[in-house]
């Protein structure tokens, strides 16, 4: 029997227990012996590493985060450390790994295969959705929804006591959260790093809008844009003439039930990973595109920043 093991690497998003629990599913059913690794490198460092059953994954694929928790590690970049990782993993005969994380994470894990012939596969995790060569991360559909329920919520006070609300979201430098929330929750205005805007031009137009009767407004604006959240909120007060309010909704996005869909990505995520290390795909990123999932090497996915989506940036202009 050979034995494989998985790890989470980075930021803890929803769909990862259910991405654990069809791990051990699946890996026994292939004849495979599963090994979870607790708190990602750090804990392959410190040999963490423990075999799986299914008492271990039962009851968690309704619960967001990770069961085995995830760090990011700086440790992993020595390669003293690494080649400490490669003896915890000779000593249970485990030469398969599944990641999931982000880039960062993918990167190191090449590194790690090219010295020491540990077989890998990543699949993009992060609520972000800014791995280059992926269209979809696990997790992002869980954040979505968790965002959508935020505005649908903050819509409500924003109607009752005619205000502007400046609603901010993660994403570092991508606008994939904010823009895709703002789309399918109505929002009166979306900010986002990776599209230059003009607030006077906003400011005209709103102006005109609260002449014709409109009472609040929903704007929605992700965390690296150049102003601050409460720079707009000021703007909104000073220049529009509306009462304004910030709610950053924060670490709210990583958390909460998976969804449907997550749940369901989880699922063909784990399957296609593993099915590729059983064929020989010895260093690649499983990745969801317009043509399906696809293996793809390190270098096409770290090899070029993420960019949005043409579609979804040309309905960035209805704002």
């Amino acid at each position: 029997m050979k034995n494989i093991a998985i790890l989470c690497s980075g930021g803890d998003v929803s769909g990862m227990n259910p991405a654990l629990k069809h791990f051990v599913e699946y890996s026994l059913h292939k004849g495979l012996c599963p090994y979870f690794i607790y708190d990602g490198l750090e804990g392959l460092i410190d040999n963490k590493i423990y075999k799986a059953s299914h008492k271990h994954v039962t009851g968690i694929i309704n619960r967001g985060g990770t069961t085995i928790g995830s760090t990011r590690s700086k440790r992993f970049m020595d390669k003293k450390f690494r080649e400490v990782a490669k003896k915890n993993l000779d000593a249970l005969n485990i030469d398969m790994l599944i990641v999931l994380g982000g880039d960062g994470s993918f990167r190191g894990m090449d590194v790690f295969y090219k010295e020491h012939s540990v077989k890998f596969c990543g699949i993009p995790s992060t609520i972000d959705n800014d791995i280059n060569g992926t269209e979809y991360s696990l997790g992002v559909d869980t954040a979505l929804n968790v965002i959508k329920g935020s505005i649908d919520n903050i819509r409500d006070t924003a109607s009752s006591f005619s205000r502007a609300f400046v609603i901010e979201t993660m994403g570092r430098e991508c606008g994939y959260l904010a823009l895709v929330s703002a789309l399918t929750c109505g929002a009166e205005l979306c900010l986002i790093p990776e599209v230059a805007y003009d607030l006077r031009e906003y400011e005209k137009k709103f102006k005109k809008q609260v002449q014709s009767g409109r009472k609040y407004f929903i704007a929605v604006v992700s965390e690296g844009i150049k102003e601050s959240s409460a720079e707009i909120a000021s703007w909104f007060e000073e220049k529009v003439g509306v009462e304004s309010r910030v709610t950053v909704l924060g670490h709210t996005q990583r958390g909460g039930n998976p969804t449907t869909y997550d749940r369901l990505m989880a699922y063909k995520f784990i399957t296609y990973a593993i099915d590729g290390l059983l064929d020989d795909k010895n260093s690649s990123v499983i990745c969801y595109t317009k043509r399906g999932f696809e293996y793809k090497s390190i270098d096409e996915v770290t090899g070029a920043k993420y960019q949005l989506d043409g579609e979804l940036l040309k309905f960035l202009e209805r704002f």
